[in-house]
């Protein structure tokens, strides 16, 4: 049996157990009374809506991991190249401000030792089409290491698991290594940091940071959830309220709201620069976090510095992407002039901000008039964007418990691996939409835990 036939019987077999009216009312219950309980939150709306988890076979999960595999490969050749060669940095079209806090050394060799892809697997088709890399502050392993143990112990997991296995795919441990590896080559030894979570005090995500606080103290390691804004560096330490000295600072405040509301003389700023305090992830992440990045990859100018799997991966995997600009660039082996041609395949194509989050922005082509994209072109071309064929989302039937009953709803899914020290996949993230923006406050969003799965 193929590794899609697994997927789509253990899908059913979920669903056929749902039929039961109590097994699916104990299993809501039981699913938002555990919500309650651990806070599992962003902002006020529920981590999860829906009573079933992702499942993907071990065999496509190998597959994706040996492709993402390759791609950090080609990425870390990017970054590398982008430190050294200015003319190559140009192409992705970073700020006066990004290029002199890229030029910090952080202390250590990875880029971004935290990060995540967010792609979307088609298990009929066995494809991975990868739509950003998300290198600076990526949320999410403690809300889905949280979420698996919820999906694991309802009441529809324990008849599920009697003709099937489940594999939760832990990904908290992965931050964690990553976090203490490159302290470790910053501080030239080996010595427990003492963790600050930095990010704004009011931000959707808190609940995670208090998952990840309890998760560090658990391995003995000390850590504190601050605000950037009420940070302290004196007598070269950097400093939380309450007197709590910071090493290594996890960051999940972004480098654009920590430089451009604080200054690029700020607390935290002066004591990463003077190499007081270890940050992850660095300044210097902000290279590929740009959406240019994938441009950068696909275009044919750079095809030189990659090797025959990375390119392969790179063609598979990517979809056409180019920063908009005027040009003569290569699309499906034909020279064509940038600007004119995006003009005329509007349907086909995607606008996005060079850096932005959470769908802020984006112009999906298919849903705009001729006049709507042609203003969104102009504005492309005043400051940096990236055009980007479009995709076919996968689809997949989710269950949801709707005024006393189970309610099976199509939705869009996308599949987000955490990737440590711009290498290996530790873990994923899915959010399930029905609006083809996914994210979690989209039409339909939730994040889904995510599952290995296999018949017994």
């Amino acid at each position: 049996m193929s590794d899609a036939a697994v997927a789509r019987g253990a899908i059913e077999r979920w669903h056929a157990l749902l039929q039961d009216p109590a097994l699916a009312a104990d299993s809501a219950e039981r699913m938002e009374e555990q919500h309650r309980r651990r806070g599992m939150y962003f902002g006020d709306r529920p981590l999860c809506s829906v009573l079933r988890p992702r499942m993907l076979t071990p065999g496509q999960y190998a597959w994706i991991r040996r492709r993402i595999g390759t791609l950090m490969s080609a990425y870390r050749k990017a970054h590398e190249r982008a430190l050294v060669d200015d003319a190559f940095r140009a192409q992705f079209r970073l700020l006066d401000w990004e290029e002199e806090v890229v030029r910090f050394d952080p202390g250590f060799r990875s880029p971004c030792p935290t990060s995540r892809l967010d792609t979307f697997f088609s298990s009929d088709e066995g494809t991975l089409k990868v739509t950003e890399y998300n290198a600076e502050t990526p949320a999410g392993p403690a809300y889905m290491d949280e979420l698996s143990e919820v999906m694991l112990a309802l009441p529809v997991t324990g008849e599920f698991l009697r003709d099937h296995v489940l594999l939760p795919l832990p990904a908290r441990h992965g931050v964690l290594h990553s976090l203490l590896r490159a302290f470790h080559e910053w501080r030239g030894r080996r010595e427990v940091p003492r963790i600050g979570i930095l990010d704004w005090a009011d931000v959707p995500t808190t609940s995670e940071f208090v998952f990840f606080r309890e998760y560090f103290r658990a391995q003995g390691i000390p850590c504190e959830i601050a605000d950037p804004r009420e940070c302290e560096y004196r007598d070269g330490k950097l400093i939380a309220p309450g007197g709590f000295e910071i090493t290594l600072i996890y960051k999940r405040v972004l480098i654009d709201e920590l430089l451009l509301r604080m200054g690029m003389d700020n607390p935290v700023a002066r004591a990463v620069r003077d190499g007081a305090v270890c940050m992850v992830n660095p300044f210097r992440c902000k290279i590929i976090y740009k959406k240019a990045g994938l441009a950068v990859l696909g275009d044919e100018r750079n095809a030189e510095m990659f090797t025959a799997d990375e390119l392969a991966a790179i063609r598979a995997s990517i979809p056409w992407t180019r920063v908009v600009e005027e040009r003569h660039t290569d699309h499906d082996g034909k020279d064509i002039d940038l600007l004119p041609w995006m003009a005329r395949n509007r349907e086909n194509l995607v606008l996005k901000p060079n850096d932005d989050y959470g769908g802020h922005g984006i112009v999906l082509g298919w849903l705009v008039s001729d006049d709507e994209w042609q203003a969104a072109i102009r504005t492309a071309l005043e400051r940096p964007h990236v055009v980007q064929q479009r995709i076919i989302l996968p689809v997949e039937p989710y269950p949801s418990w709707v005024d006393g009953g189970v309610q099976v709803t199509d939705r869009m899914l996308d599949l987000a691996p955490y990737v440590s020290d711009t290498a290996h996949v530790d873990g994923a993230l899915t959010r399930i939409a029905t609006d083809p923006l996914l994210n979690v406050t989209a039409g339909g969003g939730s994040s889904v835990a995510t599952f290995l799965v296999e018949e017994r």
